[in-house]
């Protein structure tokens, strides 16, 4: 057991909680708020959403002794604010709920959307809601309810729940490849155009939503030699685990492949990107799309990179920037602590990566895939030394 300060719902809580037990399970059965649902108890269905110093969470994947002195609001704590309140008439008159099961959830994510976006259309609160699953209503109804109230919004100054304000700025990506339709049964293989990604059209609609996520690492080697590397997509994509070309690189343009495994599940994005690279800074773009042939998931991305040297030009410190929007199946891998963790743990193994490569040492010999599995599992240990203070 070990002691933990929490406030739930405004009310000041000392408790002394099984560091195994997660929040759900806290909230419901010690402190007897039910509206918090469990459903997967995996971090996928939404069920369980509560608001974790005023951002939504979810509360089976996360742990009260992790959270000492955070504030957590479950539905319960909702009853008496307004935003809540005209959310739940508005989902009434749309009919945005059946059994009820989703709605606590939906009603706790669905006012963090209006709060923070606005005057929100309907393809961005889809986008938002795509971490809240329903098995009832098609979602038609929630949709309308959400948007009626975001627009009766209209006006109203964005409210920061999330350290960032919202939306985020826009990114483009100057691609338009072809993106196979899902099927219920199997995704069809994607027909890639046989021209290069600057011959094919251009798409300037930016990403509405991208998660973002910043890394920096350092090379034991000069900027003028990374830089030169940098300008190789043949060994830059050897570095990467579970990544090769599927075709000659000119340097401008590429066609590549990532397989990945998560858990059960394995995806295989293919896809291609356009590179642009500024000596005179040392900076680089690389704009990509990309569509899992297993599963049909779809990724935009924009990457933007900086190198400085550092250490009186004998290292190198590169910064990279990715901005991204992942829809499909796999989309909720895509946010929240868990996706950031893990790719700062897939960054330090391209470094290691690169380091080996630079001096000349041969690179070990990389998975097929890319195991995010076993780099989970790593992340969960290391957390779990950070909490109990072992190393």
């Amino acid at each position: 057991m070990k002691p933990v300060r929490l406030e739930v719902n405004g009310r000041p809580i000392a408790a002394d909680i099984e560091p195994r037990q997660h929040l759900a399970d806290f909230v419901r059965e010690e402190m007897l708020l039910t509206g918090t649902h469990l459903g997967c108890e995996h971090g996928v269905c939404g069920a369980c959403t509560v608001l974790i110093d005023g951002a939504p969470a979810r509360s089976c994947i996360a742990f009260p002794v992790a959270l000492d002195g955070a504030s957590i609001t479950t539905i319960e704590g909702l009853a008496d604010d307004p935003v809540t309140a005209r959310l739940r008439e508005a989902f009434s008159v749309e009919h945005g709920l059946q059994c009820g099961f989703c709605t606590p959830g939906m009603l706790i994510m669905a006012r963090d959307i209006v709060l923070r976006r606005p005057g929100a259309c309907a393809d961005d609160i889809r986008h938002e809601l795509a971490g809240n699953l329903c098995r009832c209503t098609g979602y038609v109804g929630i949709i309308r309810a959400v948007q009626q109230v975001a627009a009766e919004r209209i006006g109203e100054a964005a409210v920061m729940t999330r350290g960032t304000t919202v939306p985020a700025p826009a990114y483009v990506s100057p691609l338009a490849l072809p993106i196979a339709p899902s099927s219920v049964a199997k995704a069809p293989e994607p027909a890639w155009p046989a021209a290069s990604p600057q011959e094919t059209a251009v798409s300037l609609e930016p990403l509405r939503n991208p998660v973002e996520l910043v890394e920096q690492f350092r090379v034991p080697a000069d900027a003028a030699t990374v830089w030169a590397f940098f300008q190789q997509p043949d060994k830059v994509i050897a570095c990467l685990p579970g990544a090769r070309l599927v075709a000659p690189s000119d340097g401008r343009s590429l066609e590549a492949e990532m397989l990945v495994k998560l858990g059960p599940m394995q995806a295989a994005f293919r896809g291609a990107a356009l590179l642009a690279a500024d000596p005179a800074t040392r900076t680089g773009t690389i704009n990509g799309q990309g569509v899992d042939t297993k599963g049909a998931s779809r990724v935009r991305a924009m990457l933007t990179y900086r190198l400085d040297a550092v250490e009186g030009g004998t290292a190198t410190d590169v910064h990279v920037d990715v901005a991204y929007e992942l829809k499909g199946p796999l989309a909720q891998m895509s946010r929240g602590t868990i996706a950031r963790d893990l790719a700062g743990r897939i960054t330090r193994s391209f470094a290691e990566n690169l380091a080996a490569a630079l001096s000349g040492a041969a690179l070990p010999e990389q998975a097929r895939s890319l195991d995010a599995g076993s780099l989970a599992w790593s992340m969960l240990k290391g957390w779990m030394a950070r909490l109990f203070g072992r190393r």
